[in-house]
Formats: C-alpha cells, structure tokens, sequence
C-alpha cells in the first residue's frame, strides 16, 4: 500500500455559500440537494450502506471504485477525519450522499472536516438529500447508474442525463486493475516469522493486511496480474485473495488461470468478497449481478458448520450463482437476509473463501476467527 497522504491539522467547518446540486438516476429520477466535497460531475453506480459508523473508511475503500455511496444513517461526518482510517491511499468511490449537513467534528482524532477532506481528496457529494427516499427507490428498483452534478440549468441536465444512459455501469466492469498495486511490495514486519503470505491484490484494504500481519507473518503484496510463477517464486506458505471492486467475470479473464494455477500447488489460499468470487469461478462456479447488493456493517450471516450466527460487515454487488456450486465445494456460510452465498470450502484441499468482511474496521468482529484457520492451515500444510 502506498504511504497515505498526511493532511495539515484543521478543525474549521467553514464552507462557501451553498451551492445546489441534484443527484440525477438514469430512470430520470432528481433529488437535490447541497454540494459538498470536490467540484464538477461524476457519473456511477447509487448503492447504498446501512452501516452507523466508519464512513471514513467505507470512502476509501478500493471495492467503492464506479460507486456513488447513499449512506443510510444520518449523521455523517460528526467525527471529522483523521490520519489513520483510512483503508487505501486514495479514494476510487464516485461520490457520496448524506442526509444532513455536516456538524462540526467532535472527536479527539479528528483532523479535518468531512467537507474539506472530500474535496482534498476529489469526492463529490451532496447532502441536505431524502436519503431514506433514496434508500426506498434502491430497494425497489435495484441499483440505478446516476450522477452528481451542480450545473443544473436545463441544457445541462439534459447533456448529462444522456451521459448517466451511456455510461457502460459495472457489468463486465474490470475495476481491479485501476485499484490494484502497480509494483511487488515486500512488506517484513515479522523478520522472525517463519510464515509468507502472498496477498493478490485486486484492492486490498489497509485493515487486511493489519490482520494478515496479526498471524505473525511476512508479507508479500502483488498486483492482480503477477503470473503465478512470479508468486510461487516467494515459496508463500499460503496466498491471499483480496477484496475488490467490478465484475468478477471480467476481472477473471487473466485472474482465473493464475489461481488455478496455484491451486494446483496445493497451498492453503483464503479469499474475501472478489477474492471469494474468483476462487469460486476457478473450482468451477458462476456469478452473477445482484439486484441491490450487500452493504453495510450489520447483515447477520449463518455458520453451516456450527450454526452460530455472526454480525458481519458486507460490500458487494456480485454474488456466487448457488446453482453452480460443484460436488467438490460446500457452502459454509449464507446470508439471512436472502439466504444468498456467503462462504465455501473446498472439501479436499486446503481453500476456503467468505464473501463479507471478517477484518472489519472499526467493527463488527465476530468473524475474527477465519484468520487463525488461514494461520492453522498453513502450519498444518508445513
């Protein structure tokens, strides 16, 4: 991961004059609102997140990139910003929604107001927005393409409204290469460790590779293209596949022959969300695009080996096709929201995959443990 910017320290909620600004979704639906965050346009998928905290890290989160983010809960921004949250070195979200205005920050860590940190790293938003009517049209409707704009004169609006109907949207989006690392990173915070991971990355989280380092472990981060000989060329004790945004079909057309490839190692490979889509496709299975997707830090997941139900945190727009499962793999975990796919596991060798967030941050962390079965798998396969 690249060094994250450091931001000079200012707490002042001081905005320009209001500006206007609509939202705009391709059915030609309009909700206006205030502009906030960097100027100009920008055209997306209108998803939204129930999550009640870590809008910070939610922003920069590299699986956002085609995005524009409808947050659910309305006080966002009341804790301001600060140094270490976030989970990329950039943000690849489109833009942000939010009920409110922005109340000053009021917390201890924070550094710069929501506003001024949005425009500093180039996000657009709006709030003063019907969020909750948002939120309503989503669910009922499915995820829409839309666009932020503050030219709102009618020659403007009609131009753009042509732009929203022509953007491709993210089926058979490829995104992981514009997120993805673009050089090898040897990461040896454990020099006695006597463990390697190789961690793919397809737009790895900051927060994975804290808990990845947690296992005591050296790590290896590569861009989502390095051919498989490259990585077994490390001697990983297990490899890694991240998180990440679009679609995995497209994203599988270089990515599947290099994980089948190293499955054919035998080595232990864990994968979360695309990670847990790719692996998926290469033992055989389908995806396919979800009405709404899963967002949010509060979706209650079943565990089919033990039947405990964990609080999971969850980004995703694809989701494994049920029907594709083969012989070979089980499902571990599902949804109780749809009972849709949440985990597999390989029946006879050492792959398993889960497509909510175990490394959460700053929560939920009930699925914690799926780390230490990755560790136990590694010095098991020693």
């Amino acid at each position: 991961m690249s060094k994250t910017v450091r931001l000079k320290k200012d707490l002042s909620s001081t905005r320009p004059k209001p500006i206007s600004g609509k939202l705009i979704l391709e059915d030609g639906t309009i909700f206006t609102g205030i502009k906030i965050g960097d100027k100009g346009s920008s055209i997306g998928e209108v998803c939204f997140n129930t999550s009640m905290t870590g809008y910070q890290e939610i922003i920069t989160d590299p699986s956002y990139a085609g995005q524009i983010i409808n947050f659910t809960f309305p006080h966002i921004g009341n804790v301001g910003t600060n140094f270490d949250d976030n989970e990329s070195h950039k943000s690849f979200a489109k833009g942000v929604i939010i009920n409110c205005d922005i109340s000053d920050p009021s917390n201890f860590r924070s550094i710069l107001h929501l506003d001024a940190w949005l425009k500093k790293i180039k996000i657009p938003g709006l709030c003063n927005v019907d969020t909750r009517a948002l939120t309503n049209k989503i669910r009922n409707d499915g995820a829409l393409k839309g666009g932020i704009t503050d030219k709102i004169n009618k020659d403007n609006l009609k131009i753009f409204k042509k732009e929203i109907k022509k953007w491709h949207g993210l089926n058979n989006l490829d995104l992981a290469l514009e997120v993805t690392c673009k050089e090898i990173k040897i990461l040896n915070k454990n020099p006695k460790s006597k463990l390697k991971i190789v961690a793919i990355d397809y737009g790895v989280k900051q927060n994975i590779l804290n808990c990845l380092h947690n296992l005591n472990a050296n790590i290896v981060v590569v861009p989502a293209t390095t051919p498989a000989s490259v990585i077994l060329s490390y001697k990983p004790d297990g490899v890694f596949l991240s998180n990440g945004p679009g679609d995995p079909k497209a994203t599988g057309k270089y990515a599947i022959p290099i994980i089948k490839e190293l499955i054919s190692q035998n080595l232990p490979i864990f994968g979360i969300c695309l990670g847990h889509q790719l692996l998926s496709i290469a033992l055989g299975a389908k995806t396919k695009k979800m009405f709404q997707g899963h967002r949010g830090a509060n979706h209650p997941v079943k565990n089919m080996e033990n039947s405990k139900v964990e609080i999971t945190s969850q980004n995703h727009g694809f989701e494994v096709n049920r029907k594709t499962i083969p012989k070979n793999v089980k499902v571990t975990h599902v949804s109780l929201f749809d009972n849709g796919i949440e985990g597999i596991q390989h029946k006879n060798k050492k792959l398993f995959s889960v497509q909510y967030h175990p490394e959460a941050s700053p929560g939920p962390h009930d699925s914690n443990y799926l780390f230490e079965k990755f560790k136990n798998l590694m010095i098991s396969n020693a």
